[in-house]
């Protein structure tokens, strides 16, 4: 039990660090904007867009994204349910967050998984982007605890689901894609 008590107290610590600086105007204004990125809406149009619009391998990365945002959102529904951990605004003090912030459980992050999960197969595909997609993807979740809506293993959680989906799809997807050309030849 001590170890966990220990954890926890690390996790309220880091969250406060980096909490404290909200006020901070151009921190604020950066935070605020790209956690959009982790989104219901941004990244399931970006999915299906991309899947839409783009042809051959890229397309099947793009399907594969997708799948791993629809797939990624049933552990993160079903883990809420079971581990219904309070937000740590509504625990932590002197946290700040936005007015209109979220009162659902925070364990763990949506927003990260998705775009963890969204930006994975791609990386695999294109290692290339990792060198910008990563960064995304790491601001995406430093914004979660910046905001004050999640604590660190919230975010930290959300990046491994999100990566094990990416990881799994892209994996399902190549699969399914090779034996459908092994049925044609």
């Amino acid at each position: 039990m001590k170890v966990l008590y220990s954890i926890y107290n690390a996790d309220c610590r880091i969250f406060q660090k980096v909490n404290q600086h909200y006020d901070i105007k151009w921190l604020h204004f950066f935070f605020s904007r790209i956690t959009f990125l982790g989104g219901a809406t941004f990244t399931i149009i970006t999915c299906l867009a991309l899947a839409l619009l783009t042809t051959n391998q890229l397309r099947m990365t793009a399907i594969a994204s997708a799948l791993s945002l629809a797939i990624s959102h049933l552990p993160v529904h079903v883990i809420k349910k079971l581990y219904p951990r309070k937000r740590p605004y509504l625990i932590v003090e002197e946290s700040k967050f936005p007015l209109k912030a979220l009162t659902d459980h925070s364990f763990p992050s949506g927003h990260t998984t998705a775009i963890f999960s969204v930006i994975i197969p791609f990386i695999l595909y294109m290692p290339y982007l990792s060198i910008l997609l990563l960064p995304i993807g790491i601001c995406v979740g430093l914004s979660r605890i910046f905001l004050g809506l999640h604590y660190p293993s919230d975010v930290m959680a959300g990046g491994i689901l999100g990566t094990t989906s990416g990881v799994l799809s892209l994996s399902l997807v190549i699969q399914l894609s090779e034996s459908t050309l092994r049925g044609i030849l």
